[in-house]
């Protein structure tokens, strides 16, 4: 029997459980009807539970959910998802600063940087720290100086923890041959495509066709294959982003906002305002934040002349200050400029988060992102390495990673040979016509839409 995952309702009662515990309603009677009717857990790392549950078990959890989206949230005030109510909240919103639109160059090494980084946490993705840790150690690559192999690992290591089965034949040093098709490229290309079509004025309708028309719904992951899955359903944003969708907090969003801002720079607000009519198809509060958060950085290091640590900051000034994810944040950058050994700040964001958060969840993973950016200083390889070593979602915290850092080197000749030459300028996609578009012929396509008035 065919078990889609991210779907089944089933499957989704868990999470949901979890994001209204996190999201400040109170979902323990709901939680205790579910577990006495012998309801699962949700899946801990893959989108489906291995067996199907009984037509009672299904509908009782889709009523379940409905129950659950009804429950006043303690923490409304504070994370709002409507951008007015967003901006009210943020005291610091930021004014354009008029700058030029980055070099073609700066560009390219930004899309390269986001391949490298992705392709580099490939391989471990799902997998737990300690492995992702032991694996790198056993090679000789800890700290992680370069692309994972299986070359020298023990084979008794390697069964207990297999490197992700999905990427390991394309991403692992010894079988990379260009950069595979992944969902941390998809999506950029996916908003180059609407900002071909659209302009910078698209709604999130755009966004929603622009979705239909190119993007297959398999290729679709977490919130944004329920979101897919409701617009098939008839439904419209920004409900699509609400309903029965308990991923709408996780990093869907937050990798999808790279070209907001590339295309936006020294504009940090009008990026984070893309950011946020793409983000909200899917996303609500801290999802969206993450997004928004993301895009305002890029669009300031987008200029040229601002360090990681101002990039990083004003990228908060468009995150509401009492946020679980500004605080977050906050915290990571904290950590990383107090310790110099940073698997301590590895450590102590696990700690803080690990226990209550799903691995894909945009919280612990964009505070992951900014320690790594913050503990590097922006060094490209530095800062990827960070990344992906600090586990999660290790491809997409590493792909984040390396555009902002990339961006900053400003060109691909600053990119260290052994992180971009295997990637031999190409690109696999399921995205129109883009399979094997080359990443300088993507740099001139997005330079055109920075230049677009």
């Amino acid at each position: 029997m065919l078990r889609l995952t991210w779907v089944q309702p089933e499957d989704l009662l868990g999470h949901e459980l979890r994001q209204a515990a996190q999201d400040g309603r109170e979902p323990k009677a709901v939680a205790a009807r579910w577990r006495a009717a012998g309801g699962p857990e949700a899946p801990a790392t893959a989108g489906a539970s291995p067996t199907p549950a009984s037509r009672y078990l299904r509908q009782l959890a889709e009523d379940l959910l409905d129950e659950l989206a009804d429950l006043p949230s303690a923490l409304a005030d504070d994370e709002p998802t409507d951008l007015a109510r967003i901006r009210s909240a943020c005291p610091d919103w930021p004014e354009p600063a008029g700058t030029p639109a980055p070099t073609p160059q700066a560009l390219e090494a930004a899309w390269l940087g986001r391949a490298t980084g992705c392709l580099l946490g490939k391989p471990v993705e799902k997998l737990p720290l300690d492995a992702i840790r032991s694996l790198a150690g056993a090679a000789g690559n800890w700290p992680l100086t370069t692309y994972f192999t299986a070359r020298g690992v023990p084979e008794e290591l390697l069964a207990r923890h297999p490197w992700n089965r999905r990427s390991a034949p394309t991403s692992l040093a010894e079988n990379i041959d260009g950069m595979p098709e992944d969902d941390d490229l998809n999506y950029p290309l996916l908003n180059l495509v609407l900002l071909q079509r659209h302009g910078r004025a698209f709604t999130t309708t755009d966004v929603a066709r622009t979705w239909l028309d190119e993007l297959p719904a398999g290729r679709t992951f977490t919130a944004e294959r329920i979101a897919y899955r409701n617009l098939l359903s008839g439904l419209e944003p920004p409900r699509t982003a609400r309903h029965r969708n308990p991923f709408r907090e996780w990093i869907g969003a937050l990798i999808r906002a790279d070209v907001h801002g590339w295309t936006n720079p020294g504009d940090p607000a009008a990026a984070a305002e893309q950011a946020h009519r793409d983000a909200t198809l899917t996303h609500t509060a801290n999802g969206v934040y993450a997004a928004m958060f993301t895009a305002a950085t890029i669009a300031t290091a987008a200029t040229g002349d601002h360090d990681v640590h101002s990039c990083l900051h004003t990228g908060l000034t468009v995150v509401p200050p009492r946020s679980r994810l500004a605080r977050a944040v906050r915290q990571a950058v904290r950590l990383a400029h107090e310790h110099a050994d940073f698997d301590t700040v590895v450590d102590a964001l696990h700690a803080t988060h690990a226990g209550t958060h799903h691995w894909v969840h945009a919280v612990p993973n964009t505070a992951l992102i900014a320690a790594a950016l913050t503990h590097a200083h922006g060094d490209f390889a530095g800062s990827i390495c960070r990344a992906v070593g600090g586990g999660w979602d290790t491809d997409s915290g590493g792909a984040t990673a390396g555009s902002v850092a990339g961006l900053l080197a400003g060109h691909p000749a600053a990119l260290p040979d052994r992180w971009t030459a295997p990637l031999k300028n190409r690109l696999a996609t399921s995205i129109g016509d883009f399979d094997g578009i080359g990443f300088d012929t993507l740099a001139h396509l997005t330079h055109r839409e920075t230049r677009r008035p």
